[in-house]
């Protein structure tokens, strides 16, 4: 029998003893309301998630991204970063969540920073998009280390800012310093919402611009002498509705992304911003004036069989066509972002360890997904050049960033003990 399932069963039931555990973990860091924008209350949940590892024998970082985009003494980036050696050598398995969460906005029934418990369900912003991934793989590993037993390798734990942002001052400053590199670390699992029998092995490129169409400033009581930028947005949208949403609708691609919708190119339109804003005041009238810009970013989710070049140019192309045929017609775009697609391979070992695992601890085959959205993932892969990094974690994909989001405790705790024996996979090195 492989050594690392002589104890496998005393360490799944000792997840399972940690049920409560998992449910309050999860409601204690719904409590920091580490919102991003701006940043607040980083360093406070750092050190808690710090204070936890060094009671468990890790040996405990706290790094400033000092520098980084972001970065500022009122909302300092700090990221927490925990390592344990085993006591023979071997790989490094690391778990890496981020702590930031997005605002709550409007229509939440219940307190979104109360981590409320009902129903078997934890309630919160942040419960499944990550903070729910982060303390079933806490739970995970101190369920290991509880067990006593020596073991090879090391593991390691981090906590990471600024995800909802591009990770550029989390896990992208980190993987510049060699936090996410060979030989430090072998293995990455970022236990991001994309259900507990799915290992995500990718996402889809993103590439954003602004583009801001040009006019002619008038009085609007005479239009005729000036030129509407908003017109000319206009024209803009109207090809872009007309001519490139019905190709975008037909590609398809091979990566498994979840939902089902964003299996095709997608775009959306950010925001739009036409004009001089209006008076505060509610007695205050607008300018009489015809618009002489209107700015407009774009986000476009592109597909492996695409390149970032095809996607530029299709936009390039409309506006380009707008400019011939509209006299009046100009522009400027500025680029924003872009992130390419990002997809390790099914054979890769963290791949071949969580299918095993999830079907021995789920009792049914594992699903191959792909997110529509990025993450972190291709900070570790093209930063840290490492390619063995998947998402896997406890939550609904779906759930992320709405009103009363929740994650179920039962998914946190099937998580977390798939995570605990993928781990003893990994750092054992055995086949089943």
């Amino acid at each position: 029998m492989p050594s690392h399932l002589t104890n496998l069963d005393a360490i799944l039931a000792a997840v399972e003893d940690r049920r409560g555990e998992v449910a309050s973990l999860t409601t204690d860091l719904i409590r920091f309301p580490t919102v991003n924008p701006p940043g607040d209350a980083y360093r406070p949940c750092a050190e808690f998630i710090g204070r936890r590892l060094q009671r468990a024998g890790f040996t405990v970082e706290y790094l400033r991204a000092e520098g980084a985009l972001g970065d500022s003494d009122s909302y300092p980036r700090t990221n927490v970063v925990g390592r344990i050696e085993g006591g023979q050598p071997g790989s490094t398995v690391h778990f890496n969540g981020h702590i930031d969460v997005v605002e709550p906005g409007n229509g939440w029934t219940l307190d979104p920073y109360a981590g409320t418990a009902r129903d078997g369900r934890i309630y919160g912003r942040g419960a499944c998009d990550m903070k729910g991934g982060i303390a079933a793989s806490l739970v995970a590993v101190e369920a290991i280390l509880a067990d006593g037993r020596s073991f090879p390798g090391a593991i390691e734990i981090s906590g990471t800012v600024d995800e909802e942002s591009g990770g550029y001052a989390g896990v992208a400053w980190l993987a510049k310093k060699g936090y996410f590199s060979p030989p430090r670390v072998d293995h990455v699992i970022i236990p991001e919402p994309l259900h507990k029998d799915c290992v995500c092995l990718g996402h889809r490129g993103v590439w954003w611009a602004e583009v801001e169409v040009k006019g002619h400033i008038a009085h609007g009581s005479m239009p005729f002498l000036g030129v509407s930028a908003i017109r000319n947005m206009a024209a803009f949208l109207a090809k872009v509705e007309t001519e490139l949403y019905p190709r975008l609708a037909q590609r398809r691609t091979a990566m498994p992304v979840i939902p089902e919708g964003a299996r095709q190119s997608t775009l959306n339109f950010n925001s739009l911003h036409g004009g001089l804003p209006e008076q505060p005041d509610e007695q205050g009238f607008p300018a009489a004036l015809v618009a002489d810009t209107c700015r407009l970013v774009l986000d476009r989710r592109y597909l492996m069989e695409e390149t970032e070049d095809e996607v530029r140019g299709e936009i390039v192309e409309l506006l380009d066509e707008l400019r011939r045929d509209r006299p009046e017609f100009d522009y400027t775009m500025r680029e924003l972002w872009s992130v390419p697609p990002t997809m390790t391979a099914e054979d890769a070992p963290v791949v071949r360890a969580l299918d095993r695992e999830i079907e021995r601890v789920l009792g049914k085959a594992a699903r191959h997904v792909a997110s529509p959205g990025t993450y972190d993932q291709k900070h570790v892969m093209r930063i840290g050049e490492l390619r063995d990094c998947v998402a896997y974690g406890p939550g609904q994909l779906e759930l992320a960033h709405q009103p009363d989001e929740f994650i179920e405790i039962d998914d946190m705790v099937d998580s977390a003990k798939v995570m605990a024996a993928t781990t003893l996979r990994l750092l054992y090195g055995e086949a089943a």
